[in-house]
């Protein structure tokens, strides 16, 4: 009997021993970080327990699937020379091939419940799952202890979990958005009477008081008016509704006309009103609306989709019914930066066009709350400061916007492949300290000096006040949408992500006629000839930069050298390779020649319709004299002539 007890005993114990060992190491640890800098080293004073009985609302996010296949195919859509260029996903097509299985959302959602939680949200890419529950429920199905803490640098207190969630799936999540407010999102706005270095106001804007009105951006910068956004559609990211009297007041003082549907669209809950009596501020919310729709004023709608988390907006933008192509965020927040890649991966994998503003001024290394400004997957926005020739004007001249965000990605996001080749020149030529490791930003620009017409809070409209980078993405966003608009009528898809396009037009002789150049003014960096890094490219030059991007329903071709930068020695030779990218195909092949006679193709012609690749080798004799020599590379087909140019640094 003893005997028998004895081995119960030691079998009870030796469960008790291997359920301790196996239960944390069934854990699973998520793919991304959670725990604050300032929590870990002690900078943020622990002010004891957040209330076990408080209701938190999270979103659980689970992992995109076959990320290296994802990886692929977003190379490939962007490659004019892979037969998948363009070819986009439906929301529905990305779920199937790169989203969570049905089996594995389920298992979280089960998860979720049987921990305590209600789901009040799902989503159609199986991403993100919407819960709420007290935080003793967290504490416990995440194992961790949730704290107040002091913000060491704010006049206010956070919450913040103490480690690194866990959870007890089969598979690890992705985050948990949710479980810290140390990051407040702000909007890129800033005020004449807070900037010492302020440039003049506007003096020749349609608006009152001689400011300027969307519309005048619309004048400066595409110069047309064929283009109006019709059949196209514009999404903007907000933190907080509004209240539309603010929009109608703007075009009734401005004695315009709004003929464009506005829908108001709460991703997670949050309140699509703002009151300033009610303590919220739809300022930026406004210039948003006024600048989108003064770029393009015949869009078939405006969707503002407002939220509290970047999770919930950016999976809502990412899963709209319809899908909107041309996207625009004014805010900027602080996460884990890898936290919303798997969004923007999405949408460009769908076409969509994400515009975001680069911050306000220049990125600093330990300035990480310009996210997503130095994202690799967004057009970053930075900002400059206009003149046109007087009201509803062209674009007369234009220098860089001080408070202008751009430099190297203090996220430590590494540099993406179509920036490699303008950081080596920008290095090259020793005018900027552009990175070759990290992403540089940013990547265009648009005005946002002190020279706009707003009308916010439900008060007196304000007159040349108001300027930062948040006025510049809404543009952009409307003036992709006047590309989108050309290129469904000449039968193609939407533009998509065009910074791998906009650095190859950069790189080409068809800069300077697709873009305005900014060379001068600083935001601590120096505008210069060329790519820099206050106002990146520079900003739209009428037409033709839609042209460039949406084609002109006609056949045309570009050129580019990659390197279009060579050090030869006397005697010596050195290739590089020129790529055509046609558009609407030719029906014979393209010749290429080289002003320097010693130049050989190979191959010679490149055959069309389509585009295609020729290594070129240069090659100097002993007699051409040292230093910078220009060459011209030109190519012909189908009755089109296209240049480029490549710059040798002849040597000894």
């Amino acid at each position: 009997m003893i005997r028998r007890l004895y081995i119960s005993l030691l079998a009870i114990l030796g469960l008790a021993c291997f359920a301790s060992v196996a239960s944390p190491a069934a854990l699973k640890p998520l793919l991304t970080h959670h725990v604050r800098e300032v929590t870990r080293n002690g900078q943020a004073p622990l002010m004891g327990a957040l209330p076990a009985n408080q209701t938190m609302h999270l979103v659980l996010i689970l992992p995109v699937r076959n990320l290296e296949s994802l990886h692929r195919f977003l190379s490939e859509i962007n490659d004019p020379l892979s037969s998948n260029y363009h070819h986009y996903l439906s929301v529905d097509q990305f779920t199937q091939r790169f989203g969570p299985t049905q089996k594995d959302y389920d298992t979280v959602i089960d998860f979720a419940r049987a921990n305590g939680f209600t789901v009040v949200g799902t989503s159609r890419n199986r991403l993100n799952i919407d819960i709420t529950g007290l935080v003793s429920d967290v504490e416990s199905a995440f194992h961790v202890s949730m704290n107040v803490y002091q913000h060491p640098t704010g006049n206010r207190k956070f919450y913040a979990a103490d480690r690194e969630p866990s959870v007890d799936l089969p598979f690890p999540l992705w985050h948990i958005t949710g479980l810290d407010n140390y990051s407040i999102p702000r909007p890129m706005l800033a005020r004449r009477d807070q900037d010492p270095e302020a440039q003049p106001p506007a003096n020749t804007g349609s608006c009152p008081g001689q400011s300027f009105c969307g519309s005048d951006m619309r004048a400066a910068y595409y110069e047309g008016s064929s283009l109006t956004g019709t059949g196209q559609s514009v999404g903007l990211l907000e933190f907080a509704g509004t209240d539309l009297q603010d929009l109608n007041t703007y075009y009734a003082n401005a004695h315009q006309t709004l003929s464009v549907p506005i829908t108001l669209l709460s991703v997670d809950g949050t309140k699509t009103t703002c009151l300033v009596s009610q303590g919220c501020d739809d300022t930026v919310q406004t210039i948003d609306m006024s600048q989108a729709l003064g770029m393009a004023p015949g869009l078939t709608g405006l969707t503002m989709y407002i939220g509290s988390t970047p999770s919930a907006l950016l999976n809502g933008m990412a899963t709209g019914t319809p899908l909107i192509y041309s996207l625009s965020s004014s805010w900027s927040w602080n996460p884990n930066p890898q936290q919303d890649d798997l969004y923007y991966e999405e949408m460009q994998a769908q076409g969509q066009t994400m515009f975001q503003a680069s911050g306000g001024g220049e990125w600093k290394p330990t300035e990480t709350d310009v996210w997503p400004g130095d994202n690799q997957y967004i057009e970053s926005t930075g900002g400059t400061v206009l003149t046109t020739t007087g009201a509803g004007g062209p674009w007369a001249s234009e220098t860089a916007f001080g408070g202008s965000g751009g430099g190297i990605s203090p996220n430590q996001v590494p540099i993406p492949s179509w920036q490699v080749q303008t950081a080596e020149d920008c290095v090259a030529l020793g005018i900027d300290p552009c990175s070759t490791t990290l992403r540089n930003g940013p990547d265009v620009a648009a005005n946002a000096n002190y020279s706009f017409y707003v009308c916010a809070d439900q008060t007196t409209c304000t007159e040349n006040l108001y300027g930062g980078t948040s006025f510049s993405p809404p543009m952009w966003a409307g003036y992709n949408a006047l590309a989108n608009q050309q290129a469904a009528e000449n039968g193609k898809p939407p533009v998509g992500f065009i910074d791998p396009t906009l650095y190859t037009i950069g790189l080409s002789s068809n800069y300077d006629s697709d873009f305005h150049d900014i060379t001068t003014g600083s935001n601590g960096y120096e505008a210069t000839v060329g790519y820099d890094l206050v106002t990146g490219w520079g900003t739209p030059n009428g037409s033709n930069l839609i042209n460039a991007l949406a084609g002109t329903g006609t056949a045309s071709f570009t050129l580019s050298a990659n390197p279009n930068r060579l050090k030869i020695a006397q005697g010596a030779a050195a290739t590089t390779t020129v790529t055509a990218s046609t558009t609407n195909g030719f029906d014979a092949a393209i010749t290429l020649s080289s002003s320097l006679k010693t130049s050989t193709f190979n191959p010679n012609p490149i055959p069309a319709p389509g585009s295609g690749k020729s290594t070129m080798t240069i090659s100097i004799g002993k007699n051409v004299p040292t230093g910078i020599h220009t060459i011209t590379v030109t190519g012909t087909g189908g009755g089109v002539t296209g240049t480029t140019t490549v710059t040798v640094n002849v040597v000894k």
